[in-house]
Parts: structure tokens; C-alpha cells; sequence
């Protein structure tokens, strides 16, 4: 018996054979090198910057008498949280933690807060004198009056020995200001501007329902970098400040790892590890405390990162 296979079946069946054909493009052999050569740059770069990360970590899990015989690498040899124990014991080191953290919280703020205060109205076309207003601050960017008078200003308006001092002289970067200033002139059209104002909407109005809530890639960004700025800070501290009470975190690790345990609230460290084989662990298990808040706020602001990145600094 021989079946005969309508026309309308074929068309059927055609597309669900033709699915399941695959299209490959085929890649030249200089291509696929390419590749390999490519993989292996990144692989390569990755562990520049792993192992060294896995060194400290590894170290600050490790026993002082290890850490000190060098016979750590990888991974922790005769575990043990003696490190952490003695750095999170110790008064100065939770003050100065606390401390960072306040420096950091208040600092972004403010430095967002006035970035994008600087950054809005000199996107728009309608602000007169914004070329001059920009060029500047452009110019502060190759020119700046220097440490002595910096310091001079500082002392004139009495912030010296206060919190002031590590969060206002620095308080504005100009290269967030042209990144938030090409954001805003890209990602708000003039025509939202005219329309809201139509509606009776005041420019803070504005500023505050329309373009912040447009603005959270942007704001992710400057914050990060703020916040990242403020927490690795220390210069300033040590210019401006004088009483070990107001030391941020970083101050006192560099007075550990390079004044070795010898001022301020470091002696406490010193004279509770009585020997140099747990100074050299304390410092490990300080790297990696102080790296902990930023490794904490990064993945909450990564989605936005690239995309603020791309569009204040590409476009426009």
C-alpha cells in the first residue's frame, strides 16, 4: 500500500526539518588564534590579580610562625583567627574602622550631592556663562594652587584637627562633573525640560521627580568612586589631623605597615602581639578588613556601572 503525502503535510514538515539545521560560521584559522591569544592575556591577567588576593587572605588565616617563615602561599598553614582577634580587640582599630565609615557615608553624599548640583545646570543650554563656569574647573584639573596654600586655606577656615577637613577641601572632582554633565545634556532631552515647565514644575522640582530618578546609573557611579575615594584616603588625614580619635582605618594600617606598630593606637597592637611574627600577621588581616566594605557595596551598584560609564563618557 502506498501512502501519498499531501501538500499540506510537506509544508509542515519542512520548517521542523529545516530548525533543526544549524548554522555555523565557520571561523578562519587566524581567528581562532586570535582567540587563544586572547584567552590567554585575560587568563594571565586574572591571576596577576587573584593570587595575590588569595597570598593575603591565606595569610591572615595563617599562624604567625608561617606567615613569618614564609611557608604560606595559596593556602592558610595552621589555621587560625589570631589575627582578626587581635586587630578587632583593639580600640584604635574599631574607632578608625568607624571613623572610615563615617568619612566615607558623609563624604560620598555631600561629593554627589554638589556634583550633581554643579552638573545639571551647566548641561543645559539655556544656563548663561556655562563655558566659562566649565573651563574653569577644567582648569583646575592641570593647574592647582598646591599643598602649602591648600593647607593654609584649610587652617584659615579652621578645619584643621576636625572632620571637615577630610571631607569638604576635597569634596568635588571635576572629572565626575564632566561625566554627569554629559550624562544629563544625553539622557534629558530639552524637551522634557520645556514640557514640565509648561506644567508649572520649578527647577528643583524637576531636578528632584524627573532627573534623579533618570539619573540612577549616573549616581551609581559617582557614588562608587567617591565612596572608593574616601575610603582608601589617608593623605589628608595625615596633613589635617592630629588627634589619633579622628583617624580613619587607613591611617592606622599605614602606621602598621610602615611605621611598623610604632605611634597612636598601634602601640596597643604591638604590645599585645610582643613580637614581630604577629605584627607581620596583623598586617595581612588588616588588608583584608579594609577591603571588606567595598567588596560589600560593589555588587549592589555593578548593574548600573557600565552603563553609567558608557553613556557620560561616550556619548555627547
Amino acid at each position: 500500500m502506498v501512502t501519498i503525502e499531501s501538500p499540506t503535510a510537506r509544508r509542515r514538515t519542512r520548517p521542523t526539518t529545516a530548525a533543526k539545521k544549524t548554522r555555523r560560521i565557520r571561523e578562519s584559522a587566524s581567528d581562532r588564534a586570535l582567540l587563544v591569544v586572547i584567552y590567554l592575556g585575560l587568563t594571565l591577567a586574572v591571576l596577576i590579580v587573584l593570587l595575590p588576593l588569595l597570598f593575603i587572605v591565606a595569610s591572615s588565616f595563617s599562624s604567625p610562625q608561617a606567615v613569618t617563615a614564609g611557608r604560606v602561599f595559596l593556602w592558610p598553614v595552621d589555621f587560625t583567627l589570631k589575627g582578626y582577634q587581635t586587630v578587632l580587640a583593639d580600640p584604635q582599630v574599631l574607632l578608625g574602622y568607624a571613623n572610615s565609615l563615617f568619612y566615607m557615608v558623609a563624604g560620598t553624599f555631600i561629593s554627589t550631592t554638589l556634583t550633581v548640583c554643579i552638573a545639571w545646570p551647566l548641561s543645559r543650554r539655556t544656563f548663561m556663562g556655562r563655558n566659562v563656569i566649565m573651563s574653569l574647573l577644567l582648569f583646575t584639573m592641570l593647574f592647582s594652587g598646591g599643598l602649602i596654600p591648600t593647607y593654609m586655606v584649610v587652617q584659615n577656615l579652621g578645619m584643621l584637627d576636625t572632620r571637615w577637613a577630610l571631607l569638604l577641601p576635597q569634596a568635588i572632582a571635576v572629572w565626575q562633573v564632566i561625566i554627569a554633565r554629559t550624562f544629563f545634556k544625553s539622557a534629558i532631552p530639552e524637551e522634557l525640560v520645556e514640557a514640565a515647565s509648561l506644567d508649572g514644575a520649578s527647577d528643583l522640582r524637576f531636578l528632584w521627580s524627573v532627573v534623579l530618578p533618570l539619573s540612577k546609573p549616573l549616581i551609581a557611579v559617582i557614588a562608587l568612586m567617591y565612596a572608593i575615594g574616601q575610603w582608601n584616603g589617608f593623605f589628608d588625614a595625615l596633613l589635617y589631623l592630629k588627634s589619633s580619635d579622628l583617624f580613619p582605618l587607613q591611617l592606622v594600617l599605614r602606621n602598621i605597615l610602615v611605621l611598623n606598630a610604632t605611634n597612636g593606637g598601634t602601640n596597643d597592637l604591638a604590645a599585645q602581639a610582643q613580637n614581630q611574627e604577629l605584627v607581620n600577621l596583623l598586617k595581612y588581616s588588616l588588608i583584608v578588613i579594609t577591603s571588606v566594605p567595598v567588596l560589600v557595596i560593589y555588587p549592589f551598584v555593578a548593574r548600573y556601572f557600565n552603563k553609567g560609564v558608557l553613556i557620560g563618557s561616550v556619548k555627547g
